[in-house]
């Protein structure tokens, strides 16, 4: 039992399970614009697994095929992956499975879901080796991220209506604005290994503006998504809400570097959840009314 328990928080400092909390608030708030309120325990439990098991395939892909550079690297030498702790066909098998889970899960979900799990797979994995070849590797983790409103609404309705594409950009852009922060740490690490990014290109000063604009353009796209969902008062302090964070953001990471990662986990988990409870008050309001 010592065993297992040390090889799953092996396997959690791997992926860090915890860091779902990106995705998932946004899955939750496609649904339940979509569902225009409760959703069910089904697409709850269904939402969760297919947001977390495909979460965990990308990760597990990430960390297999950067051992080599994650090794070299001071700030990723420890992980399990390069440190002996998980071999490389122990990697393997844990991104296989989670790649099936995901496509299972998408199966019990609808056809449609199902049909769409096969390519959304290729682009959360293709994330890994874009560094390899552009700096829009920001981008692409984005939409990786990005897809999980679309896949919400997917989820409730069979589609994605106009609503749930404005979410998904907004979250595109929010997803790269923050990366391109937290690329910064390795900004002189990708610079002399050959990787490609935005700040290891054009420097952190251009990064530090490039990263302000993705978010005020998520914000506007955000501003979209809740006027044409038609949501009230509370979507529209969201929004607020989400804005106020990033200018936040910002604030912490301009003014001392070495406070990248609580800028880049703890804001943005913050955010997520926050912009999800107060879509859930819009719509309780309504339910009350």
């Amino acid at each position: 039992m010592k065993r297992l328990r040390k090889r799953l928080q092996d396997f959690n400092e791997l992926v860090m399970f915890q860091h779902s909390v990106f995705s998932l608030p946004f899955i939750f708030i496609a649904m339940i614009v979509a569902a225009n309120g409760w959703f069910g325990f089904k697409l709850l439990i269904l939402g969760t697994l297919a947001a977390m098991s495909a979460r965990n395939a990308a990760m597990g892909f990430n960390r297999y095929v950067d051992r080599v550079f994650d090794a070299k690297n001071p700030r990723t030498a420890n992980r399990p992956s390069v440190d002996g702790r998980l071999d490389g066909a122990s990697i393997a098998i844990f991104t296989t499975v989670n790649a099936l889970v995901f496509m299972a899960v998408a199966y019990f979900v609808n056809e449609t879901a199902f049909y769409l799990s096969f390519p959304v797979l290729m682009v959360l994995l293709s994330y890994s080796y874009f560094k390899r070849f552009s700096s829009m590797a920001h981008i692409v983790l984005g939409i990786s991220l990005g897809l999980a409103p679309m896949a919400g609404a997917i989820a409730v309705l069979g589609n994605t209506p106009l609503w749930s594409v404005l979410l998904s950009i907004g979250v595109v852009f929010w997803v790269a604005g923050f990366d391109l922060l937290y690329s910064l740490q390795d900004m002189e690490f990708d610079k002399s290994n050959g990787l490609h990014s935005i700040p290891s290109r054009f420097g952190s000063s251009a990064t530090l503006k490039i990263s302000a604009f993705f978010h005020i353009v998520s914000v506007l796209f955000w501003g979209g998504f809740v006027y044409v969902a038609a949501l009230g008062s509370f979507g529209e302090l969201a929004v607020i809400f989400a804005a106020g964070m990033l200018t936040y953001e910002h604030y912490l990471v301009r003014k001392d570097f070495t406070k990248i990662d609580r800028a880049f986990f703890t804001v943005n988990g913050y955010l997520g959840f926050v912009f999800l409870g107060l879509i859930i008050l819009d719509k309780v309001l309504i339910w009350t009314i």
